[in-house]
């Protein structure tokens, strides 16, 4: 049932509350032979989905039979779950700046991370909104290309937050490719041109994107390196690329 996969329960307990829901006062037997599930694993399950309300028990002639509590106990429990994460957002909040402290204590000067697949790349780019701009080095506007839609709601926020952008494309985009808003661009020669790669700069992150077939970003943490790629780009822009 989606409705209660969405509120969190496992496929067990979804599989037991469905049984019960359709056979109606059960003893374990019964649900073992209508879910398939170990009788051991039945009774944790069933134990889990009593604390929750969410089932209830009798017993008749010495056998106890589980059945589900009224449907409107998911509403009830949905509600506690909300209440119980609005509790601990709470309490993560109070105890974030310790937290934070003890965490940039620890950290590096020098940090790397490897990124995946089309998650990866998008939690990257979300990364990038929080600084005020990104100088990128051989352009192909990939990820607008590949991940269209969510780009679309991307740059609607990028331009929103007033994050600019000063983009060196690569020689074949010169006719194609037109500024966005907080967007400044010019044109790396051909001789630039090759794989599927990018390079972003933005904070104290430089970024090498692979963005063929498959999608991979690395990203580098160190004021040094950033600074520098800075550099680079700066001489590209006033240098070697055109308008």
């Amino acid at each position: 049932m989606e409705i209660l996969r969405k509120t969190g329960l496992s496929e067990g307990e979804i599989r037991i509350y469905s049984a019960l829901l359709d056979e109606g006062k059960s003893p374990i037997n019964k649900i073992h032979e209508k879910t398939g599930i170990e009788r051991r694993n039945i009774y944790d399950i069933l134990n889990k989905l009593i604390e929750r309300g969410l089932a209830t028990y009798i017993t008749e002639n010495k056998r106890r039979l589980f059945q589900i509590s009224h449907p409107s106990k998911i509403i009830s429990y949905i509600e506690e779950k909300k209440h119980t994460l609005d509790t601990l957002k709470k309490e993560i909040e109070k105890d974030l700046p310790s937290l934070l402290e003890k965490f940039n204590f620890k950290k590096l000067a020098i940090n790397a991370e490897i990124f995946r697949g089309p998650e990866g790349i998008k939690a990257v780019w979300e990364d990038m909104l929080n600084y005020t701009e990104t100088r990128w080095i051989g352009s192909r506007r990939y990820v607008p290309l590949k991940l269209p839609h969510w780009f679309a709601n991307f740059n609607q926020r990028r331009i929103k937050l007033r994050v600019r952008w000063w983009n060196l494309f690569r020689y074949e985009m010169r006719e194609k490719v037109n500024a966005f808003p907080f967007e400044s661009i010019k044109f790396l020669p051909k001789a630039f041109s090759g794989n599927p790669t990018a390079i972003a700069v933005y904070g104290n992150k430089t970024v090498n994107f692979l963005l063929g077939e498959d999608l991979f970003a690395f990203v580098i943490e160190s004021k040094e390196l950033a600074d520098n790629y800075r550099r680079y780009h700066k001489y590209l822009w006033d240098n070697v690329a055109k308008p």
